[in-house]
């Protein structure tokens, strides 16, 4: 039976989340499947990926095919380098502990790399509401000053409109 790891869509309209599942490459896109590895959510900022790593890379290591957007999910999750540096212990090129330190440097590389995107995108967030709340401010200044000016210019008027009242009562 030949086998795929692929996304299996769910979600609602618009918004659309996937299961990372194995199945026979027979069956339908969101039709029955072997096993799920894990969840992937491409709408936020950078993609939430939620994977069982060490099922994922049985299921590559037994010759499960990845469909090209799976492929770089578990290249982003390191899936496939663990596999390379698997078949470099295998080869004898170096033992298991070296592998686990290339592996546990390159991954804390790649972590930090989408740390910095996140905070980025939160940053430029800030940073555009700090901007319209200044906007704001100055509209609501702005407004501030002709409300303060017609309620100055109404005082005058009241004012002259007694003192024209008074003149005449006055001078009776």
């Amino acid at each position: 039976m030949a086998t795929k790891i692929r996304l299996q869509r769910g979600g609602r309209k618009g918004y659309a989340v996937y299961r990372i599942v194995v199945a026979d490459s027979r069956a339908p896109r969101d039709g029955r499947f072997i096993e799920k590895l894990g969840t992937y959510n491409p709408n936020t900022n950078p993609s939430s990926i939620d994977l069982d790593f060490d099922r994922a890379l049985y299921w590559l290591g037994v010759g499960a095919q990845p469909t090209d957007t799976t492929r770089n999910i578990l290249k982003r999750e390191g899936v496939y380098m663990m596999k390379h540096l698997l078949t470099g212990v295998k080869k004898g090129a170096f033992d298991e502990a070296t592998a686990q330190n290339k592996f546990d440097a390159w991954k804390a590389d790649k972590d930090k790399k989408l740390n910095a995107i996140g905070e980025g995108v939160e940053k430029a967030a800030k940073e555009v509401a700090k901007k319209k709340l200044e906007a704001e401010k100055k509209v609501n200044e702005a407004i501030a000053k002709k409300v303060a000016e017609k309620k100055a210019a109404a005082a005058v008027a009241k004012a002259e409109a007694e003192a024209a009242e008074e003149a005449p009562a006055a001078e009776a």
